[in-house]
């Protein structure tokens, strides 16, 4: 079996190279001539754990192969992928044309029986218009060749993609043929066999299942940031209320773990455009309107407790920033909260040395010599004013705080990611500010 994967950002990279790694013979297509030729020799366009064995691997093998040429690569495909970007638009849509000019250069250059899915995140409606641009080309061509399209939303988390790819919780198939089904079920047979499910429905669930699990999981974030902030006011202790809620089955003990806000290429641009797609059709989401806005406020947390510790005057003051990517075990820094903190405390005459463990190439091409960047960890906190926890990589859950206490000059903690225990940093004697816990007192000490 052959497929072509049109798009070799996030998606489209991870979901080739999986199928390699299963025996399928896969071509991954990019207009991009500077990125094909990289990825012909080993350099990715994105960090994620894992995946640049496999791409070696696979390429070795020529189970994997890339290229600019779309027309030569669909061309004794089997299915083709469109996984191009769908960037927002000023007003919150998903922008289409790149996807809509795949499926345009896929009518032209198509010759046999097909199936054209779209893999990258869109809106409701987009398989027809995919659909529609593919004939229009076809009866462009005089060309009668059958073909069937169908949606297959990724459910990838950041950082753990191959496993998501490779042991998926599910695997969510919009079509409307049974011909399509088959080859389908073919394609994803190999996921199959320690009883992951197939979820066959409509093409119009399936656009929309993609949007209502982010939405979901969106949601669950900003309720529980929302309850943070109640906590903190009324005295209550977030963590122990997250470990009396997760304990219920009905609720669960994931996406409640409070902090700055909810970042990356999908929530954001996912709620957004849901919000759109509904005003578009006459209907106000008005959850989600609430859930984008909490986001919003909560990326502005940190700072306002900093600037309320400092009373407002942080001009020449240095503040030691541990992580600047929107999440653990990923480079990607779109809508990061660190952003928001960079930017405020910037504003108030502040100087920002950072540390990430993966995210600093990212990082000086999105804010160049804006802020200083620490070779490692312990060099950003030499005579800083104060750390800023923005990111929860498991390389600071423990360092050394005797270092820690010995190089900032005043020693004061923001966890914007209450991955420290509260009373132990006070017994260590550093003033300490999480989210969603009283401040000035001692704290029951949560069990996680």
């Amino acid at each position: 079996m052959r497929i072509a994967v049109v798009g070799t950002g996030y998606v489209g990279l991870v979901t080739g190279t999986c199928f390699a790694e299963v025996g399928i013979d896969v071509t991954c297509i990019d207009i991009d001539q500077t990125k094909i030729e990289n990825l012909k020799r080993g350099v990715l366009p994105i960090y994620e754990p894992g995946l640049e064995e496999m791409v070696a691997r696979n390429a070795q093998k020529e189970r994997l192969s890339f290229s600019t040429d779309l027309s030569a690569s669909i061309q004794g495909s089997d299915v083709a992928f469109i996984a191009v970007g769908t960037p927002p638009g000023e007003d919150g849509s998903a922008d289409l044309k790149y996807v809509l000019a795949v499926a345009r250069a896929i009518g032209q250059h198509m010759t046999d029986y097909m199936v054209v899915v779209t893999k990258s995140t869109v809106p409701v409606g987009t398989a027809a218009k995919v659909r529609r641009a593919i004939r229009e080309e076809l009866e462009a061509r005089g060309a009668d060749i059958a073909f069937d399209v169908a949606s297959n939303p990724e459910f990838l988390k950041e950082g753990a993609a191959i496993d998501d790819f490779l042991k998926p919780d599910r695997i969510v198939v919009g079509i409307d043929s049974e011909r399509a089904q088959e080859m389908m079920s073919k394609l994803y047979k190999p996921f199959l066999m320690n009883g992951h499910p197939l979820i066959f429905m409509d093409i119009p669930s399936a656009e929309m299942t993609k949007y209502a699990a982010n939405a979901m999981l969106a949601t669950k974030i900003s309720f529980m940031n929302d309850i943070a902030n109640l906590c903190e006011i009324m005295g209550a202790d977030v963590n122990m209320v997250r470990r009396g809620i997760g304990s219920d089955a009905r609720i669960g003990n994931k996406f409640i773990y409070p902090g700055i806000g909810y970042g990356g290429s999908c929530f954001p641009k996912d709620v957004k455009a849901l919000i759109k797609t509904a005003a578009e059709n006459g209907y106000e989401m008005d959850v989600l309107k609430s859930v984008e806005n909490v986001n919003e406020k909560q990326k502005s947390v940190l700072f306002n407790k900093i600037s309320n510790y400092f009373n407002g005057e942080m001009a020449g003051k240095t503040f030691a920033m541990w992580g600047l990517s929107f999440k653990p075990k990923t480079d990607d820094m779109r809508e990061a909260p660190s952003l928001v903190i960079i930017e405020k405390l910037l504003e108030q005459g502040a100087k920002v040395r950072a540390y990430d463990p993966v995210a600093m190439k990212e990082a000086r091409h999105i804010l160049g010599d804006s802020i200083e960047y620490g070779k490692d960890e312990y060099e950003t906190l030499i005579d800083a004013d104060a750390l800023l926890l923005v990111t929860e990589w498991p390389d600071f859950r423990s360092p050394n705080f005797a270092v820690v206490s010995k190089l900032l000059k005043e020693k004061v903690v923001f966890d914007g990611r209450n991955i420290y225990d509260p009373v132990e940093m006070e017994q260590k004697g550093f003033t300490y500010f999480g989210i969603g816990i009283k401040q000035g007192e001692k704290q029951l000490k949560a069990t996680v």
